[in-house]
């Protein structure tokens, strides 16, 4: 184990970005194409297809935060949270490739049940990767503005990931919408993940860490109660997960519009493109606006330019769709804030935290398994709204015309669901303001 340094070597950095190419993809992948899969490919009811999405989350949420304190007390020799990388990206790879495979069952019901419990060991695989690369940061460099460098890399390939889920899967899987073009895209997809979660691994080999904790593991209670003594991190927790519903509601909802509003499902990745591209040119920005206004300040401008915009957006099915598209460029604008910044804050968070003293597996633990829960709950809004409105479910191989209510009740999943999420985290985020000292140490106090 070594002590953490201001600098970090390009290769480190490089290495450990990388990784985010597999969480954009296998964060974005399913909550783009799953829904979808199950209720326009398998032909599951959106009742059932919702229960099939949130089930497994709802799991991985007590899964994360036991992960996270198995590694803060891994004494393999191979370091503190790497084992858990190599393990985690691999399963995480195989189970991809079954998520979008489902077998030809006798009963929809039985296809639901197969892809919940695919689904959930993927989660579970995925977080036993997950967690441990998202506790390394604050264990890698013990420098403030260090920290904002190493996130702004990994928010840039997170954004790389994230185009490639949503522009390279929906292409192979929307080319015949057939079950066996989703089950091509699940290889294919599954190749990248594995390539980028195995570069995050090898190439993190000697990077700094704590020593690993010792005595009894905390219960979970004991660990919930270990994070909500900080109450800047309790804030930021729920600010961040009301926004990760609502972006998960626009994530399923994409695919819903491309084809019922552009009349093309392909376009999908269109939309995805105009969303995430912009993140290539942001993200520099918002880390320059930091450096003078500090993160939060930064934090709430991005929340709000997403917010409005995608109120704006609720007027799709009337507008002309290059207008559409200059939507989704400014909702980018906003997302690429609302990616940075809250992941750049948490490390600050939880080793300034004095109860911390190498616990940032509790908090990140926490922070993904709440991240996990926001994840499922968008999803399974956007399913509730599709069927309250009247959505008919069908086999890839059939042609339904949808009613207005089922049209109407897409686009204000789409929009208006994720615009309230996000403009009700204001709120919480404005109970504290930033402290953005590197001095300090400290970046979020209350008010």
């Amino acid at each position: 184990m070594t002590a953490p340094s201001s600098r970090l070597s390009r290769r480190h950095t490089a290495s450990y970005g990388a990784g985010a190419i597999g969480n954009g993809i296998f964060v974005t992948v399913p909550g783009l194409l799953l829904l979808f899969y199950l209720t326009d490919v398998v032909g599951v009811g959106a009742g059932l297809a919702s229960l099939a999405l949130f089930v497994p989350k709802f799991w991985d949420a007590f899964v994360n935060p036991l992960v996270g304190s198995l590694s803060d007390r891994s004494t393999s020799r191979f370091g503190k949270r790497r084992p858990f990388l190599l393990v985690g990206g691999i399963g995480t790879a195989i189970s991809f490739v079954l998520l979008f495979s489902a077998p030809r069952f006798s009963s929809t019901t039985v296809t639901a049940l197969y892809v919940t419990a695919v689904f959930t060991v993927a989660m579970t695989l995925y977080a036993v990767y997950c967690v441990p690369w998202s506790a390394m940061p604050a264990e890698m460099t013990d420098d403030y503005h260090e920290r904002t460098r190493l996130m702004s890399v990994r928010m840039v390939l997170l954004t790389v990931g994230i185009l490639v889920g949503g522009a390279v899967a929906p292409a192979i899987a929307g080319k015949h919408g057939s079950r066996g073009s989703y089950a091509l895209m699940g290889v294919v997809v599954a190749v990248i993940l594995l390539a980028a979660f195995l570069t995050a691994w090898r190439g993190t080999q000697g990077v700094a860490s704590t020593p690993p904790l010792t005595g009894p593991r905390p219960t979970l209670r004991e660990q919930y109660d270990v994070v909500r003594g900080n109450r800047p991190f309790v804030a930021l927790f729920w600010g961040y997960n009301l926004q990760a519903a609502g972006q998960a509601a626009m994530l399923t909802g994409a695919q819903y519009v491309a084809t019922y509003v552009l009349d093309d499902p392909q376009k999908s990745a269109l939309l995805f493109v105009f969303l995430v591209a912009p993140c290539a040119f942001m993200m520099p920005l918002w880390r320059r606006f930091s450096l003078t206004r500090g993160k939060l300040t930064g934090y709430l401008l991005a929340t709000s330019i997403f917010g409005l915009t995608g109120l704006s957006l609720v007027l799709c099915r009337s507008e002309p769709e290059l207008l559409i598209y200059v939507q989704m460029v400014l909702l980018g604008v906003g997302y690429a804030g609302m990616q940075l910044f809250p992941y750049a804050i948490l490390p600050d968070l939880v080793t300034a935290d004095a109860a911390n003293d190498g616990r940032a597996g509790i908090f990140t633990g926490v922070w993904q398994g709440g991240e996990t829960i926001a994840f499922a709950v968008g999803p399974a809004l956007y399913s509730l709204i599709l069927a309250l409105s009247g959505y008919v479910s069908h086999a890839a191989d059939e042609k339904v015309a949808q009613p207005g209510s089922a049209l109407t009740g897409l686009v204000v999943a789409f929009s208006v669901l994720p615009a309230v999420l996000t403009l009700a985290s204001i709120p919480l985020l404005r109970r504290y303001t930033a402290a953005d000292s590197a001095l300090s140490g400290t970046v979020l106090e209350p008010v």
